[in-house]
């Protein structure tokens, strides 16, 4: 199970009484909840290639963790010591401004995209049993928004949210992503509980985990950006993965499945099929995806 799952499971764990008491008074305020209304008609998203989940896939380089390069043998059974590989390049996460303030301070026009003619770029969101694509008045700017449509707890139905920003303007990438953080820190009583600056698919990028406060209910989210280019372009994608604190064991797995199968790439070929998992090793299942919709 990954790590995401485990700390999600021993967050809600902790916060178990304190949800039991929200819900016992939260029928005052249910109509404030964000509810996800049964969508007439499916909204159009983005084509991208299947998802191969890898088991024994090797873990990312953490944050600041230099590479160090293997012990090599000298002639005549002498042994010279590894020389570590120089550090990788870190980035410091920024104590003030989100990515909003950054690109409006340096003069940046970010540009939101419509899903329906977007061709920039392959963006796979994985799409549970259960769940469909919802149109959401409340997620301003949205490229897509999916939810649980089967579960839930009658007053919040955990979602996912995509959105893509083209970027007009000159700015250091890496510069804007130490500002990542900031908007979900801004949240009310925000608490978190992991994050992380690693670059995702070779682009910088920022992902951090927490709890906040929203109509009086405790919510469990996941939130990632990533700034890519493409070509002279340059790219915002943006995605929350958002659950009550009550349901996360219950979401545990497609919320899993959201934030481990979400990719993101630049238009080419199709990436190969891969090979067989190890004997002894589960082949995990294949996730569906989301379909452009034409017409």
């Amino acid at each position: 199970m990954n790590e995401i799952a485990r700390r999600w499971r021993l967050l809600a764990g902790g916060a178990a009484a304190g949800v039991a008491a929200v819900v016992g008074f939260a029928g005052t305020t249910a109509s404030a909840e964000p509810v996800l209304p049964q969508p007439p008609l499916p909204m159009p998203a983005t084509v991208t290639q299947t998802v191969t989940v890898a088991p024994n896939a090797a873990a990312p380089q953490m944050l600041g963790q230099p590479a160090v390069a293997p012990a090599t043998a000298a002639p005549g059974g002498i042994s010279i010591p590894a020389v570590p590989a120089p550090p990788a390049v870190t980035i410091t996460p920024a104590a003030s401004g989100t990515l909003a303030d950054f690109f409006k301070e340096k003069g940046v026009k970010a540009e939101p995209q419509n899903s329906r003619d977007f061709k920039a770029l392959n963006i796979v969101l994985p799409m549970p049993k259960g769940w469909s694509q919802v149109p959401d008045p409340n997620v301003p700017d949205a490229f897509a928004v999916i939810a649980d449509r089967v579960g839930g707890n009658g007053l919040y139905s955990t979602n996912a949210q995509l959105k893509v920003y083209k970027l007009i303007g000159d700015f250091d990438p890496k510069e804007a992503i130490s500002h990542g953080f900031v908007e979900s820190q801004l949240l009310p009583a925000w608490r978190a509980t992991d994050g992380s600056l690693a670059d995702f698919g070779g682009w910088p990028s920022s992902v951090i985990e927490g709890t906040y406060r929203e109509n009086s209910m405790t919510l469990n989210t996941s939130r990632r950006n990533v700034i890519v280019t493409a070509g002279p372009d340059k790219y915002l994608v943006s995605l929350a993965v958002t659950t009550s604190v009550d349901q996360v064991v219950a979401a545990a797995d497609a919320t899993d499945a959201i934030v481990n199968g979400f990719q993101v790439s630049l238009p080419g070929p199709p990436t190969p099929a891969p090979q067989a998992a190890a004997p002894g090793l589960p082949q995990l299942p294949a996730l569906p995806q989301l379909s452009r919709q034409t017409g």
